[in-house]
């Protein structure tokens, strides 16, 4: 356990954080450089880099997409840097991603509306009406879910939970490089697709989130499993096996299309809500 601790702090240290945030920020603004740099090219020179597969090219607004992604790669940096608080806290920062995921998502299908009052309803225009919908449902959904967090009543740690936390620490350490490997795995099948392949799917939301997410499910499901030995409330394990449950749905969502993705997604954040509001009342009357 000691050994863990060091590790962990050295790992997750606030230098080490830090550096990770700058290294994420700058990369980012680099990133939205050249995106403009290649939408200018594009546009003006008539070279086609990327637009013949995906519409990231089609306009300025695009380029907003490329930032967005580095900065969902430090939330997700954060979520594995929360997971041994609580699973509470971890799945508050899920859903907080699945949000910007959303308004990355927006900014892509920004360029495709049509302004053409005859077919002003057409499928993309409905799509962002969705999308739009969805974040501010979602944003309000994880207010509600802060909300109840923070006024469910909180247990007193022992050493058990202390070991408990631990293992959490331990999970939190290995996760780090998996994220890093994840990155770049599927930045180099997404440029390989792009660049390379003459197919091509289209389902850049589902780039990096449905690996991630279904890694994030293993863990839940492994610290669900390790749980086990230090608590034996009923409440405690029905909430973290909600958890767990929401999370799938939101794994789902990245495979989905349209509405469906989605309903998916609310579907998960409001699991996710009402597990929790219960598991505050069972604690109140505990």
């Amino acid at each position: 356990m000691n050994r863990i601790e060091t590790l962990h702090s050295n790992v997750f240290s606030q230098k080490n954080v830090e550096l990770f945030e700058k290294n994420i920020m700058f990369l980012a603004v680099s990133g939205f450089i050249v995106h403009l740099l290649l939408i200018f090219f594009e546009n003006y020179y008539g070279i086609d880099i990327f637009s013949s597969k995906t519409n990231l090219s089609s306009n300025p607004i695009s380029a907003l997409y490329t930032p967005f992604t580095f900065i969902l790669v430090y939330e997700a940096f954060l979520l594995i840097h929360y997971l041994p608080r609580s699973f509470t806290t971890s799945v508050a920062k899920e859903y907080e991603i699945i949000s910007l995921v959303l308004i990355r998502k927006i900014f892509k299908d920004i360029p495709e509306i049509s302004l053409d009052s005859s077919n002003i309803l057409n499928a993309n225009n409905l799509q962002l009406l969705y999308d739009l919908l969805a974040v501010i449902v979602i944003f309000y959904l994880i207010y509600l879910f802060k909300k109840t967090w923070v006024n469910t009543p909180k247990r007193k740690t022992n050493k058990n939970l202390n070991k408990f936390i631990s293992y959490k620490k331990l999970m939190s350490i290995l996760l780090v490089p998996t994220l890093l490997v994840l990155c770049f795995v599927n930045f180099y099948e997404w440029v390989i697709q792009v660049f390379i392949s003459e197919s091509y799917t289209e389902n850049l939301n589902g780039v990096f989130f449905i690996d991630f997410f279904t890694i994030l499910i293993l863990v839940d499901v492994f610290i669900l499993l390790i749980s086990f030995q230090y608590t034996e409330r009923y409440s405690q394990l029905i909430r973290n096996t909600g958890f767990i449950i929401s999370t799938i749905l939101l794994r789902l969502s990245f495979s989905a299309e349209g509405l469906y993705s989605i309903l998916l997604l609310i579907l998960g954040v409001v699991f996710g809500l009402i597990i929790l509001r219960i598991y505050k009342l069972a604690e109140e009357n505990y």
